[in-house]
Order: C-alpha cells, then structure tokens, then sequence
C-alpha cells in the first residue's frame, strides 16, 4: 500500500503530492468537525486528552521527520557543525510563529474573549477561534510541503515515504482538532452548519502552506535542512505556547499527558515504520 502511494507521489512530482497530502489532512479536520452534525458538546476530559494527543503527534514529527534528516544533510554541509542549520533553522521557524503570534488576533479554545492575543480587536469569538487554530495548521501544511520537496530533491534522511508518513500523523491528530474547534462553538449556540463551517475552515491553510514549502525547496536546494527545521521550530513554538497551556486549564492534566503520550507514540511508530 505505501509503496503504491510512494510510486503514485513520485510520478506526480512532490507539488502535487504536497497538494494531496495536505488536502488529506484538511479532510480529515473536516470529517472531525462534522461530528458537530450528532453532539452538541464534547466531554472536557476527552477534549484534553484529544489535545494531548495533537502536541505529541507534532512533537515527536518535529523530530523524527524534520529535525533528523536536517542534521542528517548538514553532515556534508558543515562537517564539523553539522547542528548548525538545524539550530538557525528551529529558532527561525520559533520567532516566525512567535511575530504571527503578537501580529494576528486569536483567541485558544479554552480561552476567555479576555484573553485574546494579538493585536487588539472586536472580531467575534468564532472569529478569533478560527485565527488560532489556522495559526497552528501553518507549520504543519509547510511541514508536509518541505518534507516531500526535500525528498524529490534527494536529500538524505528524507524520503516519500516519510514525508506520506507525516501526513497520515498529522491527518489523524487533525481529526480531533477540527471538532475541537467546531464543537466550543456549537456549545455556545452557534448552528450545527456554522460550527462544522468554521472547524473545518480552520485547516484549509494546510493546502496553501504545503504546496508553497514544497515549491521554496525545490527551487532552493540550500535551504533545505534550514527549512526543515524551520517547520520544526515553528510546531514546537505551538505546542508550547497554545497546545500544552489549552490542556493545563482543567482538573483532567493527566489525561492530557497521557493522551500526549500516546500521540508522540503513534507519530513515531509511523516515521520509523513507514519513513
């Protein structure tokens, strides 16, 4: 089955394969948002454990799928430093989401309206909702983008397979993220249409994000352990700053950990398995 997909991604060429791959993964933010249609809320210790589970899927890709093959391609590179563009790369990608972060206005799930960052505004809540959510799928579209240009370029430590590998990892934490959007909102009266509008709205970015990460590497070969790690800094920078704090507001902190546990588990198991 992979080596089908693997086969079909490299005759289609890796901005296409970016474009699929990302438009799987909004897919299925899209199918998670659609639960909205048969419950109107979500209980809240499944709601952490579900965010849990995200920050370890995009912990454990920000390393096995990024971080590992930038160090891996820099050997050449830079022989004696071959950390290098991995570390100018993830401090990068950090205070890239970090400016978004001070510039666009959002609001976290379990945030109060009070408590909206960025610069100030009067936009509804599903609004800022929606902004924080797309601020998270950002890194994640050029994740997949740059994974799968750097393979077609034959960068060592990348490959289809792993760049496929992160799409699936990111697909499945994507499920519980689009109802994590749209079920808050259905929760605060907002129509059933509306709620599922706005949680699956909230990935289209990934698309957009991927096919332009995967365009930038192959037309810079250079750049590519910097963009890799690039992605990487820039999915840390989120799951520490919106992802862990979203969990820690609750009486169900372990649950969140565990299901933490279990995501940076299962996104692993598909790296070494299929990467």
């Amino acid at each position: 089955m992979i080596e089908t997909i693997e086969n079909f991604a490299i005759e289609i060429g890796p901005v296409k394969a970016a474009l699929l791959a990302t438009l799987f993964t909004w897919f299925l933010t899209a199918l998670g948002a659609s639960l909205v249609f048969f419950f109107k809320s979500i209980n809240r210790a499944v709601f952490d454990t579900m965010l849990g589970f995200t920050g370890g899927v995009m912990i454990a890709a920000s390393f096995w799928s990024l971080l590992a093959p930038s160090i891996k391609h820099s050997e050449k590179m830079f022989p004696t430093m071959p950390w290098l563009p991995a570390a100018i790369g993830f401090l990068l990608g950090g205070l890239f989401i970090f400016g978004l972060d001070k510039l666009m206005p959002h609001l976290h799930i379990n945030f109060n309206k009070e408590e909206s960052e960025g610069v100030a505004t009067k936009w509804h809540r599903s609004t800022l909702l929606l902004l924080a959510i797309t601020l998270h799928n950002i890194p994640e579209g050029l994740a997949v983008g740059i994974l799968f240009g750097a393979a077609a370029n034959g960068m060592e430590g990348a490959s289809i397979s792993a760049a496929v590998a992160l799409a699936i990892g990111i697909g499945i934490q994507n499920f519980p993220e689009g109802l994590a959007v749209a079920a808050p909102l259905r929760r605060q009266g907002v129509s059933r249409r509306k709620s599922f509008w706005y949680g699956q709205l909230s990935a289209v970015v990934e698309p957009i994000a991927g096919v332009l990460g995967a365009v930038a590497v192959i037309h810079m070969q250079n750049v590519l352990p910097y963009a890799l790690s690039f992605a990487a800094g820039a999915m840390i920078y989120v799951v520490v700053e919106e992802v862990i704090p979203e969990t820690q507001r609750d009486k169900y902190t372990d649950l969140a950990v565990l299901g933490f546990m279990l995501g940076f588990t299962v996104m692993m198991i598909l790296d070494v398995a299929l990467g």
